[in-house]
């Protein structure tokens, strides 16, 4: 099956991943994890893309970004991944050993509305999902933890919100998502699917090609 096109679009809100190759390790000290957030600082430096929340786990990273131009995902998103794998080699002195990633990253664009918060919720909450944490703010290495510190010189970059973001956000990242939302967004990660309500999700796809997501695997056109 032919790869579809990477997503470009500019004006539209994305949660992008990926993950080490074979889900080995990706970071496994305090030095990687802060190596990899000095790339993204310096990727919104180089592209001005919006990164609206993020979190680093042991063998994948989650971002939601909003590109304003067309094109500027796929420029911030090549740099950030061919820069962390030559620093990440260079680092360990393993140039010419093999892939650090699994492959390209995986997005999906999301409604800028309130799913774009279910979005923000999910990645802000990856760490206490998987239970390295007892609560999400108190994962280092996100951005909810970043924004927890009050200090706006340290957060420049990270990006403005397409809605308004809740003023008891952390009580609401500390809450499970029900079974359907996280049916929802696997699918979507999975798939490539657009994010959002019924219209908008079918109109998103036909602009970007991305019918084909919409349709349930296992069953031929027309049966």
């Amino acid at each position: 099956m032919p790869r579809r096109p990477r997503l470009a679009t500019g004006g539209l809100a994305y949660h992008v991943l990926n993950r080490r190759v074979g889900r080995l390790p990706l970071f496994e000290k305090p030095a990687d994890y802060s190596a990899f957030e000095k790339i993204l600082q310096a990727a919104y430096d180089r592209t001005r893309i919006l990164i609206a929340a993020y979190c680093l786990m042991p063998n994948h990273w989650h971002l939601l970004v909003w590109p304003r131009a067309d094109g500027e995902l796929s420029e911030a998103l090549r740099w950030i991944t061919v820069t962390h794998t030559q620093r990440w080699h260079a680092h360990r002195k393993t140039a010419g050993t093999g892939p650090v990633y699994q492959g390209r990253f995986k997005s999906f664009p999301v409604q800028t509305d309130e799913h774009f918060l279910t979005v923000a919720r999910y990645v802000e909450r990856n760490a206490l999902r998987a239970k390295l944490v007892n609560r999400a703010e108190a994962w280092r290495w996100s951005s909810l933890w970043w924004r927890g510190q009050g200090d706006s010189t340290q957060t420049a970059w990270l990006g403005a919100w397409p809605v308004d973001r809740p003023r008891n956000w952390v009580e609401r990242v500390n809450r499970p998502e029900t079974a359907a939302e996280l049916e929802a967004l696997r699918t979507s990660a999975q798939r490539g699917r657009p994010f959002g309500g019924g219209p908008w999700t079918a109109r998103t796809a036909k602009r970007l090609g991305l019918e084909s997501t919409l349709r349930e695997r296992g069953r031929p056109r027309g049966s």
